[in-house]
């Protein structure tokens, strides 16, 4: 994986944890930040997929 997958992978991956305990304190961002940290991490799947598609071309 390069380092920009990793690097969105893990902020994304921060921006959950965030969130999660956010919601336990009943933050009202806590959505906000699960929903971004969520769309981090979707964003870091689709560069891996598509790095891995044109690798095998």
């Amino acid at each position: 994986m390069s380092k920009k997958v990793i690097s969105i992978f893990s902020f994304g991956f921060l921006l959950i944890v965030i969130g999660a305990i956010g919601k336990i304190f009943k933050w009202e961002q806590a959505s906000i930040i699960l929903a971004t940290g969520l769309m981090f991490e979707t964003i870091a799947v689709l560069i891996f997929a598509w790095n891995k598609i044109k690798k095998n071309e």
